[in-house]
């Protein structure tokens, strides 16, 4: 499907709505059914807009993640974004680290912790990473959170709005976080999770479950691996994978043939769910 009308029209909004409201202008509140949250003006894709328009983003994302959780679970969210999962999820558990690539969100993200009072999160503006060091990314307008490192093939989908290329931090979780006892972990990171996971290999080791978003294109064109690649961080680690979309849960032995179909056919889940 050719999507770029569509994304056309969101570019041509979003430049409307920074010259109404101006160039200083770095957030807008909203009070959701979540709390109150600072969005980016510009946002006219993806999580702004829907708070914007309906007051909730991510409710039955989080709702899904309870079954999960402990009064004493900490949770790392790596692609936090501004922390409309993050800080609803550090209402139900001991404590809450959530990382942010992009500089901007990640300064909405620490607006959003202050806000809400959440005292138990903290927050790290780094890109997960097999390296530590710096990598080139993207800085989307129209939907910040899908804001990711330079992608291995350039494509209309990822580069429409004219985004900025800039460098950011990159780190090793495992070293980030040495010693931290992280039992759930939450990654959204357009298409830089294989290279996230091969930084955290003994976080993995060590926790219960991790829930990932599973994006061929991203696959493809950003990081440039395949399933098994993919996989080949993961599966070391967890027994079972659950796929909402499909409302199967498959052994380990049936991984690879799974995501593989969905490969092929191009399907997407954001929440694909490994557990020990």
């Amino acid at each position: 499907m050719d999507v770029r009308p569509d994304l056309a029209i969101k570019r041509m909004k979003a430049a409307f709505i920074r010259k109404l409201i101006g160039p200083r202008v770095q957030a807008l509140v909203v009070q959701s059914e979540s709390g109150p949250f600072a969005i980016d003006p510009e946002d006219e894709y993806g999580v702004g807009r829907k708070l914007r328009k309906n007051g909730r983003y991510g409710v039955k994302e989080v709702d899904r993640l309870r079954p999960l959780l402990t009064p004493e679970s900490c949770v790392l969210f790596v692609g936090a974004h501004i922390g409309t999962l993050a800080i609803p999820t550090a209402c139900l558990c001991r404590h809450v680290i959530a990382v942010e690539a992009n500089p901007s969100s990640h300064a909405l993200l620490e607006m959003n912790v202050l806000l809400n009072q959440r005292t138990n999160c903290r927050t790290e503006n780094v890109a997960a990473c097999d390296e530590d060091g710096w990598i080139e990314f993207l800085v989307n307008r129209v939907n910040s959170g899908g804001s990711k490192r330079v992608p291995k093939a350039r494509q209309y989908r990822y580069y429409y709005d004219n985004p900025k290329t800039i460098r950011v931090p990159s780190a090793r979780l495992d070293r980030l976080f040495e010693g931290q006892d992280i039992d759930v972990i939450v990654m959204d990171i357009e298409g830089s999770e294989y290279h996230a996971l091969k930084g955290m290999q003994t976080i993995l080791s060590r926790c219960r479950a991790l829930v990932v978003e599973f994006v061929p294109h991203h696959l493809k064109y950003v990081a440039g691996i395949t399933v098994e690649q993919f996989l080949a961080v993961i599966t070391p680690h967890f027994s079972t994978m659950t796929i909402p979309s499909k409302g199967v849960t498959v052994g380990a032995s049936e991984f690879e043939r799974n995501l593989t179909v969905m490969y092929e056919q191009d399907e997407e889940d954001g929440d694909i769910l490994f557990q020990k």
